[in-house]
C-alpha cells in the first residue's frame, strides 16, 4: 500500500507521531510491515499477524453474588501441558530444581508469576550472594554449597559485569540482569518447558494427600498442569498451602531496595560528610545497590503489600534527595527500583524434620542428608539439609524448596539467602527426578540414588572436617 492511497487520519494511525514516525517507516522499508498495512508478527520470519478471533461471550462463567456472598461456579479447567516434574517458581530455589532434575533424566516444566528468573536475586535486587561460606575446625573458611549454584557464580564470572569480588570467603555481589540472562541460557540449555507470566493458583489432588499437579492462573483463565512430582518453590508455599499441608505463617521485614548510578563521579568538597544511604557496589561501574530492612509485616496480606509499596517508594525518592543535595554528590541520581518487594518469610511448612540454630551451630547429623548450608559470613560451621525439611508431614508427591522449608524461626536468617536456595533446590530437584525415574512418591524416593546424583552434579554432602 502506497501513502497516497492512505487518507492523512489512517495515514497518522498508521505511523503515530514523533519518534515512532521514523521507526515505522523504517520498518516498512525493512519489510516488517505487509504490503495490505498488517504489522507482522516475526520481525524474524516476516510472516504476518494472525487475525484476531470473534468471542461472543456465551460460554463465560463469571462469578455470581448470591445472598451477600460471590461465588464462584463449578467448571472445567482446561489441561495446558503434562510433565514428569512441575516446578512452580522460578527464583534461585526453583532455578536449581528444574535444572537438577532435567539434569537427571526428567521431563521438566518451570512456572513463574513474573517475566523473568532469579525471584528476588533479580526482581528484588538482593545483589549479594552469602551463606555459602563455613568456618572449619582449623578455623579456615571453606565454601560448602557447590553444584547448580557454583556452577552459576563461575559462569556469571564469564559474561560483562557479571559477578564481583569472587575471592575465597568474601560475599560477590552479581548484576540483576546479568544473572537474569545467564538463567534464561541455563534453563533453556537443559530444554525445560516454560510458563511465565502464571500464578500459582491450587495444587491439584488425586486424593486427599496426593498432588498430581497445580492449577496456573494465567491471561487465558486457569490452566492445569499434571505432574508426577511438583515441586513449590514459590518462596510462600502457595502449592503446599492450597494442599493442605500443615506450616507456619510468620511475619518478618519486607524492603524495598534499589540501586543509585553515578557514584563515580562524586566529587565532595574536602570535609564534606557523606550521606546515608549510599549503598554497596555492584559489578556495573558507579552503581550500587541499596538494601531496605523494612518493617515486620504480613507478606501474604495484599492489603499490608500494597501499602508498603507506596510508603518504600516515597522513603528511596527522600533518601534519594538527601543524596543529592549533599555538596558533590549532585549527580547521584535513582537508577531503578526493584519490581518486586523484598519479602523475605511467609509461610515456613511443618516438615517431616525441621532445622534449628542450635543444630546448625553444632554440627547435627542427619541419616537424610541431602546438602550443607552456610553461614552468613563464614562465621559457624556448616549444617546438614535433612531430606525431611524438605517433605510434608501428611501430603505426599511434594517437595519445597527455598526460604519456606521446614525451620524455626531463629533459622529463618540461613534458609532464605541465596546459596542456601540454590542449595535446598538442587536437593528437591535430584529428588524429584529419582522418584521419577523409580515411579515412586517423593515420600519413598531412595536417598542413596538421590545423594549419588547430587555428587554426580557437584553438590557437597559432607560437613568439612
Amino acid at each position: 500500500m502506497r501513502r497516497q492511497d492512505l487518507s492523512r487520519r489512517d495515514w497518522m494511525r498508521f505511523i503515530g507521531t514523533g519518534v515512532a514516525a521514523g521507526v515505522t517507516i523504517q520498518m516498512a522499508a525493512d519489510g516488517f510491515l505487509g504490503t495490505d498495512s498488517t504489522v507482522k508478527a516475526d520481525f524474524v520470519q516476516k510472516t504476518s499477524a494472525k487475525k484476531g478471533e470473534y468471542i461472543d461471550g456465551h460460554s463465560a462463567a463469571p462469578c455470581r453474588r448470591v445472598a451477600g456472598e460471590v461465588i464462584r461456579p463449578e467448571r472445567a479447567i482446561p489441561n495446558l501441558h503434562e510433565t514428569d516434574v512441575l516446578v512452580v517458581g522460578g527464583g534461585p530455589a526453583g532455578c536449581c530444581a528444574a535444572i537438577a532434575a532435567a539434569r537427571g533424566g526428567a521431563k521438566v516444566t518451570l512456572v513463574e508469576r513474573y517475566g523473568y528468573f532469579g525471584g528476588l536475586a533479580t526482581g528484588g535486587l538482593v545483589l549479594i550472594i552469602l551463606g555459602h561460606w563455613t568456618l572449619n575446625q582449623r578455623g579456615e573458611k571453606e565454601q560448602v554449597v557447590q553444584g547448580i549454584g557454583e556452577e552459576m557464580m563461575q559462569r556469571l564470572e564469564k559474561l560483562p559485569h557479571g559477578i564481583v569480588d569472587r575471592q575465597i570467603g568474601r560475599n560477590p555481589t552479581i548484576d540483576a540482569e546479568v544473572y537474569k540472562y545467564l538463567l534464561v541460557e541455563m534453563i533453556t540449555e537443559s530444554k525445560i518447558d516454560v510458563f511465565l507470566h502464571s500464578w500459582a493458583l491450587d495444587a491439584i489432588m488425586d486424593d486427599e494427600r496426593t498432588v498430581c499437579g497445580a492449577v496456573i492462573q494465567t491471561k487465558m483463565g486457569p490452566q492445569a498442569i499434571l505432574a508426577k512430582q511438583v515441586i513449590d518453590t514459590t518462596g510462600d508455599g502457595d502449592l503446599f498451602a492450597s494442599a493442605g499441608a500443615s506450616f507456619d505463617q510468620r511475619l518478618y521485614h519486607i524492603g524495598l531496595p534499589h540501586r543509585l548510578g553515578n557514584l563515580d563521579r562524586v566529587t565532595p568538597p574536602a570535609g564534606t560528610k557523606p550521606p546515608r544511604f549510599l549503598g554497596d557496589k555492584t559489578p556495573i561501574p558507579g552503581a550500587c545497590w541499596v538494601n531496605m530492612s523494612g518493617p515486620d509485616a504480613d507478606g501474604l496480606d495484599v492489603k499490608t503489600l500494597s501499602q508498603l509499596e507506596l510508603n518504600h517508594r516515597k522513603q528511596i525518592w527522600k533518601q534519594v534527595q538527601e543524596i543529592r543535595n549533599t555538596p558533590g554528590y549532585e549527580e547521584v541520581y535513582l537508577m531503578e527500583t526493584a519490581p518486586q518487594l523484598g519479602v523475605r518469610i511467609t509461610r515456613v511448612l511443618e516438615g517431616v524434620a525441621t532445622l534449628t540454630m542450635e543444630g546448625a551451630k553444632t554440627g547435627r547429623q542427619f541419616d537424610d542428608c541431602v546438602g550443607v548450608g552456610g553461614a552468613w559470613n563464614g562465621d559457624h560451621r556448616g549444617w546438614q539439609l535433612p531430606y525431611g525439611a524438605l517433605l510434608p508431614v501428611k501430603i505426599d508427591n511434594l517437595l519445597t524448596a527455598g526460604r519456606s522449608i521446614s525451620g524455626e524461626p531463629l533459622m529463618s536468617e540461613l534458609l532464605r539467602v541465596i546459596p542456601n536456595c540454590w542449595m535446598s533446590g538442587h536437593a528437591a530437584g535430584c529428588a524429584a527426578a529419582v522418584a521419577v525415574k523409580n515411579g515412586t512418591t517423593a515420600r519413598d524416593v531412595n536417598l542413596d540414588e538421590v545423594r549419588a546424583m547430587l555428587r554426580g552434579q557437584n553438590a557437597f554432602l559432607d560437613v568439612p572436617k
